[in-house]
């Protein structure tokens, strides 16, 4: 199927921050575009903001002026909804409302004919739900940007249980030529980015509210060890706590209360607070005239030790340490230990230091040992977070810090947390990916894609997790849920079957 024609008109109803940014991509990209809003004036409002951005956009050589001209003509705001009638796509980006949602469309097919697309941009609703009370079904489907529109290229196209596949497909290829990047998506509670996003603030808050770690330092290590580029507790402030927690709540419920997407309670206080994040001046961090944001704990310089062992070679990505150790000049004893089944640093008091394999470094090695956090990179990232069992000692601890801060590092010693900060949620995102694959929501590819370019991760979930091992992940997974019983980590089928093949493989 051929996307919609440029010359082929497009409405957009609701004329809020999503309505306006979803019709200056169509109105760039060639089409006619109708503005309403059930408010009087505001779609006017809005096509003057519209053009007002255009001007803009002029100013900075993004758009030649004769195109900003020309895209002012074909834009019109209309005053009633049967003045969409020539549409050939429609886009409802009204209030998060099943009701509302759904009036909105019954209305519009007594205007508009029987070929014209329709599609919803909601990022909370069924799409199936909302295509329940019409006469055509089949031609309903989601088309989810993200905000701001004129600059995210990802759009999730949602194939509600009634949406023709001719359909979805016109859609993609629609938003494809409006150079975007759509990916397909089944009607599954989150969609893509909303379902597979939960742990990435989820696992954060929990090791918060258990007081193993303050928001600015979990922030801190998601960036510069993880990779990620916000850290949760400063993106749910931007996004709105209020706003996020929502979200969060309607895939929990959608869901059927399952324990991997339990909310926060932390956060549902902020929210009955009002300390809602930036928009109302204070939210896990305070903003404002003034304010000064809570700096990350990182420890003081430590000296290095004078000579570490290295026993078998460290898991995964950690392996890379021991290059990282020679290069640094430090002095490496030889290894005469008996072949043992993971890698660690043996450090000068006898302490082992080794990466996180999700229990806590007290219950997991019996002894004095101190645990580090998975990084996305351990050559290029800039902070590492240890983590010392109750037996360590001051000596040990600051041998580890000593170690890192070697190696260029920057070190956050937090509390004896299970799975640590990265690593828990790395593994529970690649949990949700192999979930959401196996549930036929959508194909490798588009998660991976979605996961990147939605959210910005430094990888796809998967693409992680082919990394780091199916094995590497169930069994962390697997101590964590040791730690946790009730569900939240308990592997899903995909996951713990494709740890089993690369099991047998070995």
């Amino acid at each position: 199927m051929t996307a919609i024609e440029p010359d082929h008109a497009v409405a957009v109803v609701g004329t809020g921050t999503m309505g306006q940014g979803i019709a200056q991509v169509a109105l760039v990209a060639g089409h006619p575009v109708r503005l309403y809003d059930a408010v009087p004036g505001r779609a006017a409002e809005a096509a003057r903001s519209i053009t007002a951005r255009l001007d803009r956009l002029v100013e900075k050589g993004r758009l030649a002026a004769a195109d900003r001209d020309a895209a002012r003509a074909r834009l019109s705001p209309a005053t009633r909804v049967d003045e969409l009638a020539d549409s050939s796509l429609v886009i409802e980006a009204i209030v998060e409302q099943l009701e509302a949602k759904q009036k909105l469309f019954t209305d519009l097919e007594s205007v508009i004919p029987d070929d014209c697309l329709l599609a919803t941009n909601t990022s909370s609703l069924s799409v199936t739900a909302i295509a329940g009370a019409l006469r055509l079904p089949g031609r309903f489907v989601g088309l989810h940007f993200f905000n701001p529109a004129p600059l995210l290229p990802l759009v999730e196209v949602v194939r509600g249980f009634a949406t023709d596949e001719a359909a979805a497909d016109r859609a993609y290829a629609t938003v494809a030529a409006w150079g975007k990047r759509p990916v397909r998506c089944a009607d599954t509670p989150g969609f893509i980015v909303n379902r597979l996003a939960r742990p990435f603030y989820a696992e954060a808050f929990r090791v918060h509210e258990e007081g193993f770690a303050d928001p600015a330092t979990i922030d801190a290590v998601l960036r510069e060890s993880g990779g990620f580029a916000m850290g949760p507790f400063e993106l749910t402030d931007l996004i709105g706590q209020d706003v996020n927690e929502a979200v969060t709540r309607s895939v929990y419920e959608a869901f059927f209360h399952d324990p991997k997407f339990t909310p926060s309670l932390a956060q549902r206080r902020l929210v009955q607070a009002g300390s809602l994040g930036r928009k109302s001046g204070h939210g896990w961090f305070p903003y404002g005239e003034g304010a000064e944001k809570p700096e990350p704990r990182t420890a003081e310089p430590c000296p290095a030790p004078a000579v570490v062992g290295f026993h078998a070679q460290l898991p995964g990505p950690a392996a890379v340490l021991r290059e990282m150790v020679e290069e640094a000049g430090l002095k490496i004893a030889p290894d005469r230990t008996p072949s043992v089944s993971e890698g660690f640093i043996a450090l000068p008091g006898g302490a082992k230091l080794t990466l996180t394999s999700g229990g806590s470094a007290t219950t997991e090695v019996l002894g004095p040992c101190i645990l580090f956090d998975l990084a996305l990179d351990y050559r290029t990232c800039t902070r590492i977070a240890l983590a010392p069992s109750e037996l360590a000692s001051p000596e040990d601890v600051r041998a580890a810090i000593g170690l890192f801060q070697a190696l260029g590092k920057k070190v956050s010693v937090i509390g004896d947390a299970p799975g640590m900060i990265v690593a828990r949620t790395v593994a529970m995102l690649v949990d949700l990916a192999h979930d959401a694959v196996g549930r036929g929501v959508a194909s490798p590819e588009d998660v991976d894609i979605a996961m990147r370019q939605g959210v910005n991760y430094p990888r796809g979930p998967l693409e992680w997790g082919d990394e780091l091992g199916a094995i590497w992940a169930d069994r962390l997974l697997r101590r964590l849920h040791d730690d946790y019983p009730g569900g939240r980590y308990a592997a899903c089928q995909p996951l713990r079957r494709r740890a089993a093949v690369e099991e047998s493989l070995l």
